[in-house]
């Protein structure tokens, strides 16, 4: 109760910067643990083996299992190393994102309405296409009202208009380029040969493989249009918003882009927003 009545204390002669100060660090300090979370997911279990060796260990030394014990006390020491080196990737990848500006700006605040051009999306679409035909695999990212600056900066600088023949180049079984993703921004090429974040979603289905799992990673994180041409079957999936589309050839991906070509930025929800709305409609 004494502290309570001295927090209390602590507000009343603070006034109201002294209760801004502590909603910012609240919201700061959620946002960490958001970000912790996010890098977590889809590793819960390597954690929950983690915690049960840790649960073992007392239990081991209780009922003497000498030689159990030994191995669960060694093995713990090594687990912070371990969770290091597991969880490399995803540590790189905050500690750069922090330092980017751009990437924080294009969460937060919204760019003007993202229009792409009609010569553009035909040359996507005849890409697609063509590629679709000849069952080789594709990833094209198109960047909306977030940066994909940080994705871009990982594969090779390319900065030239876009075109079906580029594209078909990029991602020609031959060329080095091929297995990344090329990222269009403003109707051009930005880079090729791109890494993206992979999707831990148990929703995509068991024929969807690993360029479909980083088009729905990307578009799970970024408000960006992902189109897939599927390597083993030519069939065209568009990721947006979190979700997997599966088009019924060029003419659906061309309305599909069409579409979203003029829509503002103001209109994406994102993935979470998107569930939260459906979850308030089901009431």
């Amino acid at each position: 109760m004494d502290d309570v009545l001295k927090v209390y204390g602590y507000v009343v002669k603070g006034g109201w910067p002294f209760i801004c100060l502590q909603a910012v660090d609240v919201l700061l300090v959620s946002y960490c643990v958001y970000r912790v979370l996010l890098l977590i997911r889809g590793r819960f279990r390597i954690l929950s083996g983690i915690f049960i060796m840790a649960l073992l260990l007392p239990i081991s030394s209780i009922a003497r299992l000498t030689t159990l014990n030994w191995l669960l006390e060694k093995a713990l020491i090594l687990a912070p190393v371990a969770l290091a080196i597991l969880f490399l990737p995803e540590l790189r990848q905050a500690v750069e994102g922090v330092g980017r500006f751009g990437a924080w700006t294009g969460r937060f605040v919204g760019n003007e309405t993202v229009v792409i051009e009609a010569q553009t999306i035909e040359e996507i679409v005849a890409a697609a296409a063509e590629m679709s035909a000849s069952r080789t695999g594709a990833l094209i990212a198109i960047e909306r009202s977030t940066s994909l600056s940080d994705i871009a900066d990982n594969g090779v600088q390319l900065g030239a208009k876009v075109s079906a023949a580029l594209l078909g180049s990029i991602f020609y079984e031959g060329s080095p380029l091929h297995d990344g993703a090329a990222i269009i921004r403003d109707n051009t090429v930005l880079a090729a040969g791109c890494r993206l974040p992979l999707s831990e979603s148990a929703r995509l289905e068991s024929s969807m493989h690993m360029r479909h799992r980083a088009a729905m990673g990307l578009a799970e994180d970024r408000d960006a249009i992902v189109v897939v041409v599927s390597e083993e079957r030519g069939i065209i999936s568009v990721a947006h918003e979190g979700e997997v589309h599966r088009t019924s050839g060029p003419s659906e991906l061309r309305e599909i882009l069409r579409k979203k070509a003029h829509e503002s930025a103001e209109g994406y929800v994102g993935p979470k927003r998107r569930m939260f709305s459906r979850i308030r409609q089901a009431r």
